[in-house]
């Protein structure tokens, strides 16, 4: 069974995905919403983190599974006769594991001089941990950003496996290999992408580091911009136990702030009078208290406050907005995120399932024009 995509601005790119977990089914996820055609290969037996069952991985969505043991020569041959014909390559071993079994990039861009070779891991093909195992919270640990992630009389708070995996791992990678598909109409060669997450994570806090750099960043917790210590920056608990979200910055936003609020309007004149901020947070703490979330939202519906609700998953896909925009879809039963960004002449289209069964190899070496002895 085989999925080509049929419109999106990456139509007629080639892409091999060497099977991995996180953030290498992620990028390669992406391109395949972008219209890359992705054959995914995966090995017997895969790894299983226990997050979800690995028949409905909708991570896996538009392209076509097949099953190889690398190990195998005859096997690794069909692969390297799928590489010579891909513009892209994606792996996310440990450095060194490629070039064992035999698909490293000097084999695989001494047959295909035009490759673009995507590496991804946590810390990069070098360094004194390149060879060490570790997870998102790990790679966030040593740049710096966990430290700075939590409340000021609490321990650092894991922002998910957004920052690290997809925000400085996958985001990244395609970056890398979208980067090098534009260099590539200019040289015509191809190269190899080294993307590691702590270095995309820490690309992702270049903020943070610039306001180091300028005296306006103290270390620790609780104490910076958009880190919660600023009380018109924070989330507040309503009447009902939920939260709203709080992020009236600009001096006429705040000004609305207190206008919904029913507070005195003289306080915008101390919004950046840190001795009062413990009273603001108090006043706004109170106020709202006083009513549920939803009829703050609504209270602040149509304003410049930048007052919104906080919403669970199960609330995010029924918000206006989301749904104008068609942001969360349901593919085969499933609700999930549709294709991003939006493109004006070449949309892409609503990405198929993810395919449980494998594909024929010799289907795969066929459609992309392999000779016949590759699979004899």
């Amino acid at each position: 069974m085989t999925q080509v995509p049929t419109a999106g601005p990456l139509v007629g790119i080639r892409v091999v995905e060497v099977g991995s977990i996180g953030p290498g089914p992620h990028a390669a996820m992406i391109l395949a919403d972008l219209g890359a055609d992705v054959l995914r290969i995966e090995r017997e037996r895969t790894v299983d983190l226990g997050v979800y069952p690995k028949e409905n991985d909708t991570t896996l969505r538009g392209r076509t599974r097949l099953q190889v043991d690398l190990r195998d020569i005859t096997q690794r041959e069909h692969v390297l006769d799928l590489v010579d014909r891909a513009d892209v390559l994606i792996e996310g071993f440990r450095p060194g594991v490629a070039e064992k079994l035999g698909i490293g990039p000097n084999i695989c861009l001494g047959r295909n001089p035009a490759l673009v070779y995507g590496r991804m891991t946590g810390w990069g093909q070098t360094g004194p941990f390149a060879h060490s195992a570790g997870h998102d919270i790990n790679y966030l640990s040593v740049t710096g950003i966990l430290d700075a992630i939590g409340p000021a009389d609490g321990g650092p708070i894991i922002p998910l496996n957004l920052v690290g995996d997809f925000g400085g791992g996958s985001m990244f990678l395609v970056v890398g290999v979208l980067a090098a598909l534009a260099e590539r109409q200019r040289s015509g060669r191809g190269q190899v992408i080294d993307s590691a997450m702590t270095d995309g994570a820490s690309v992702l806090a270049h903020m943070m580091w610039n306001m180091r750099a300028h005296g306006t960043w103290q270390e620790g917790r609780g104490h910076n911009f958009a880190d919660g210590s600023h009380p018109f920056y924070d989330t507040y608990r309503c009447a009902d136990g939920k939260y709203v979200a709080v992020g009236a910055l600009e001096p006429p936003f705040f000004a609305q702030l207190l206008f919904g609020l029913e507070l005195e309007p003289q306080l915008a004149a101390e919004q950046w009078n840190r001795e009062l901020w413990p009273i603001l947070r108090e006043l706004f703490a109170g106020a709202f208290a006083s009513r549920s979330r939803d009829e703050w939202a609504e209270a602040f519906a149509g304003t410049d406050a930048c007052v919104t609700p906080v919403l669970s998953f199960d609330e995010a896909r029924l918000h206006p907005q989301l749904m104008a925009r068609h942001v969360i879809g349901t593919i085969a039963g499933i609700d999930q995120p549709m294709p991003a960004p939006r493109f004006s002449r070449t949309p892409p289209a609503v990405p198929p399932s993810p395919l449980n069964a494998h594909a024929p190899i010799a289907d795969a070496l066929a459609r992309w024009g392999a000779p016949v002895k590759s699979f004899v």
